[in-house]
């Protein structure tokens, strides 16, 4: 299986959203917060829920 290829990436503060088609050739959207130690990341089925999820995320690191 070939790994996911993110495209359509933009940074909100400390989480990356991003765009990627799943195995099943569904369109999916994900968050996923770069800080150390932090471990927050989610996949959600539209933009706007994974940008709304990166613009609320606080860290707990």
């Amino acid at each position: 299986m070939r790994p996911n290829r993110y495209y359509d990436v933009i940074r909100i503060g400390p989480v990356q959203v991003g765009t990627f088609h799943n195995g099943r050739g569904q369109t999916r959207h994900t968050a996923a917060c770069t800080a150390p130690k932090c471990g927050f990341s989610a996949e959600y089925a539209d933009r706007s829920a994974a940008e709304l999820a990166a613009r609320t995320h606080h860290c707990t690191a």
